[in-house]
C-alpha cells in the first residue's frame, strides 16, 4: 500500500534529523529537510530546471529503471552505464531508501508499493512552481529536453497537442525534440506555432531543393529549418540555450513524415554556434539542451568547446550527478535527467563576469506521494482525457508478474508484445524494436488500454507477419548490436537490442562489428539456418508503412483471450566476455 504524503514527508524528516536508518528506509541524501525533500536552498543567482522524454505521460506512472545498461570500450564503468548496487555506490545513495528505488531497478516491485508513483504533470506543476518559486521572479529557466508529443494514446489521438497544451500550462521556456518529429512536417511547425516557449535546434536544416521549392524555413541564408538558439535574462545574467534535436532521426524514424529536413550531429557548425553566440551575445553561461543520448553528449563536450554545460536526453538515463568533460578550452557539464517525468533536474547557477563561477546540481524523483496536484493542471489533463476515458480504462488482463521495458535486452512486457506477434499472426518469430519509453505494471495490477497504448504508441503502429532468412534476420541482430555497442558514440543512435520472440542467441558486446551474435536457435533447440525462410511477425517499419493493423490492437486480442498473463522466460541472449561489467546485475540469462 502506498505511504500517504503526510506519513512519507513525516519518516523522511525524522530519519534525516536522527541520523539513522528506518527499517525499509534508510537515510537519504533526498531527506536533506524536515519541512520537505523538495525544499532545496538557493544558490547562485539562476536556477535552470529540465525534465526531459517525457513521452506524454500526463499521469503518474511506475517506472523500473535497468538492471542491463552496459558499456563497453571506453564507456566502460563510467556513467550512465551503471546499475543496481553499483550505481548507489559510485553516486553515495543509501540502499533501501526513496532515492535508491528512484535510481535503481532494486527490489523494485517491492519498493514501488512503498512509495507509489512517480511523476505527472499535476504533481510535476507543484514542484515546478515550488521550485521557481524559491528562486524568486525572473531568476529560472524551465527547459523541456524533447520525446514529449509522443507515449501515449492521447498524444495520438490529438498529434501531440495535448501535450503542447500541458507544456504552456506547465510553463516551459525552452525545448527541443525528436520523437516530435514522427508526427508530419505540417503538424510538428503547427504545434510549435501553438508552443508558448520556443523550440530551438540548431542541427536541423531545410534542404537545398526545399529551399528552392519554397519550403519554410527560420533563416533561409542559413537553411536552419528552427531558431538554432535563444538567449534569455535569468537573475541579472544572460544564458544562452542552443537546441540540438536528436541527430538520427530520419533513420531511426520514418524520414517520409520529415522528407524537407535534415539532420545531424554537425559538430563544426555547433562549434561555429557556440562561437558565434560567445562572441555576439556576451553571455554569462552557454547551455547545450540535447536530445543526443548521454553517450553522445560526452563525446561531443569533449570536442567542442566553450559549453558550459549539456542537459541532455534521448537515452532516459537518470543519473543523479554531472559528469565533467575537459577539453581544449577547459570543462563541460554533462548531465541527463531520465524519463517519463520522473525527475527533475536543478542546476543552480552563479553567474557574473560573463562565466559561469560555481554551480550546484540536483536531480529529484518526483513522488506524486509528496506532492499535491496542481488543480488546473488537473483540470486540463481531465479534459484531455475525457472523450477517451471508455478505450483507455478497458481492462485487458491481470499481471501476474512485473511487466517493465527498459533495458539492453528483453523485458517481461516486451516479450508480452512479441508473444502476442506470434501468437496473433501465427509466426514462428517476431521482432519488437527496443523503445525504452513505456511505463511499467506491477503484479496483481489490471492492464488496461492504457497500459498498452503506453508502450506501442507511435505514428507507423502496423504490424507485418512475412518470410525473412535465417540471414537477413542475423544481419538485422548484427546492426542493431553495433548501434547498441560500437565503440564510438557517434555511431550509436540510442534504444536498446531489438527484442525477439521465439527466438535465442549468444552475443558478445565487446567482439567487432558482424562478430557480435552467434549460436542462433529457436525454442525448440533447431539452429537457425542461414538460407531458410522463417515467418516473422514484427511492427513499426521504418522503410515503408506496413500493411497490418496496429500493434496495439494485436496485443489487445493477445491479452483479452489470457485473462492473467505470466512472464515466465525471456528470450535474452546468453551473454560473453562480460566479467564484472557494473553495467549488468541480476540478469535474467546466462553470462559466460
Amino acid at each position: 500500500m502506498d505511504l500517504s504524503r503526510r506519513q512519507f514527508i513525516r519518516l523522511m524528516g525524522i530519519a534525516s534529523a536522527a541520523g539513522m536508518a528506518l527499517p525499509g528506509l534508510a537515510r537519504s541524501r533526498f531527506a536533506h529537510a524536515a519541512d520537505g525533500p523538495y525544499d532545496l536552498p538557493v544558490f547562485g543567482n539562476a536556477r535552470v530546471l529540465h525534465f526531459t522524454d517525457c513521452h506524454a505521460q500526463l499521469r503518474p506512472i511506475y517506472f523500473r529503471e535497468p538492471n542491463v545498461n552496459l558499456g563497453v570500450g571506453p564507456a566502460l564503468g563510467k556513467p550512465p552505464h551503471l546499475v543496481g548496487d553499483r550505481l548507489l555506490a559510485h553516486f553515495g545513495i543509501a540502499s533501501g531508501t526513496a532515492e535508491a528505488h528512484a535510481f535503481s531497478f532494486l527490489d523494485f516491485a517491492d519498493a514501488a508499493e512503498r512509495y507509489g508513483r512517480v511523476g505527472g504533470f499535476a504533481h510535476l506543476a507543484t514542484l515546478i512552481k515550488r521550485l521557481r518559486g524559491a528562486a524568486g521572479p525572473g531568476n529560472s529557466l524551465l527547459l523541456d529536453g524533447g520525446d514529449t508529443w509522443q507515449g501515449s494514446g492521447t498524444a495520438y489521438w490529438t498529434r501531440g497537442q495535448d501535450m503542447v497544451g500541458a507544456c504552456n500550462r506547465l510553463g516551459v521556456d525552452v525545448m527541443t525534440g525528436h520523437w516530435e518529429f514522427t508526427y508530419l512536417e505540417s503538424e510538428v511547425l503547427t504545434n510549435i506555432e501553438a508552443f508558448s516557449g520556443e523550440f530551438v535546434a540548431q542541427n536541423v536544416m531545410v534542404k537545398e531543393d526545399a529551399l528552392f521549392e519554397g519550403v519554410p524555413a527560420f533563416d533561409e541564408d542559413t537553411g536552419n529549418a528552427f531558431k538554432p538558439y535563444t538567449v534569455r535574462e535569468v537573475g541579472g545574467a544572460r544564458v544562452a540555450v542552443i537546441g540540438q534535436a536528436f541527430p538520427y532521426t530520419p533513420i531511426a524514424n520514418p524520414s517520409r513524415f520529415i522528407p524537407n529536413w535534415t539532420f545531424g550531429i554537425r559538430d563544426e557548425s555547433m562549434q561555429m554556434m557556440v562561437d558565434q553566440v560567445r562572441e555576439t551575445e556576451r553571455p554569462d553561461a552557454v547551455i547545450v539542451l540535447s536530445h543526443n543520448g548521454m553517450d553522445v553528449d560526452l563525446k561531443m563536450a569533449s570536442l567542442v568547446t566553450g559549453i558550459d554545460v549539456v542537459m541532455g536526453g534521448h537515452t532516459h538515463d537518470g543519473v543523479p550527478s554531472p559528469s565533467i568533460v575537459n577539453n581544449a578550452g577547459g570543462k563541460t557539464l554533462v548531465t541527463n535527467a531520465g524519463s517519463n517525468g520522473k525527475f527533475v533536474g536543478v542546476l543552480d547557477l552563479d553567474l557574473k563576469g560573463g562565466r559561469m563561477r560555481d554551480y550546484r546540481y540536483r536531480l529529484l524523483p518526483v513522488f506524486s506521494n509528496l506532492l499535491e496536484p496542481d488543480t488546473d493542471m488537473s483540470a486540463y489533463m481531465d479534459e484531455v482525457r475525457k472523450p477517451h476515458l471508455t478505450t483507455l480504462e478497458e481492462q485487458l488482463a491481470v499481471s501476474d508478474t512485473l511487466l517493465y521495458r527498459r533495458g539492453n535486452f528483453n523485458g517481461t512486457f516486451d516479450q508480452v508484445v512479441c508473444d502476442a506477434l506470434r501468437t496473433v499472426l501465427d509466426a514462428e518469430i517476431s521482432l519488437s524494436p527496443g523503445f525504452r519509453w513505456g511505463t511499467t505494471i506491477l503484479p496483481g495490477q489490471p492492464i488496461t488500454m492504457e497500459n498498452v497504448l503506453d508502450q506501442t504508441c507511435i505514428t507507423y503502429p502496423q504490424t507485418y507477419a512475412r518470410e525473412m532468412s535465417g540471414g537477413d534476420i542475423k544481419l538485422i541482430l548484427e546492426d542493431v548490436a553495433d548501434n547498441l555497442f560500437n565503440d564510438d558514440p557517434y555511431y550509436q543512435q540510442g534504444g536498446d537490442m531489438v527484442r525477439v520472440g521465439g527466438l535465442n542467441y549468444v552475443m558478445d558486446p565487446s567482439a567487432n562489428v558482424g562478430q557480435r551474435i552467434t549460436e542462433i536457435t529457436l525454442d525448440n533447440g533447431k539452429p537457425l539456418e542461414s538460407s531458410k525462410s522463417y515467418k516473422v511477425a514484427g511492427w513499426a517499419t521504418v522503410g515503408s508503412e506496413s500493411p497490418g493493423a496496429p500493434i496495439w490492437e494485436v496485443v489487445a486480442e493477445y491479452l483479452r483471450d489470457r485473462k492473467t498473463v505470466r512472464v515466465d522466460r525471456l528470450n535474452t541472449p546468453k551473454l560473453t566476455n562480460l566479467a564484472d561489467n557494473p553495467g549488468i546485475q541480476d540478469y535474467s540469462g546466462d553470462i559466460a
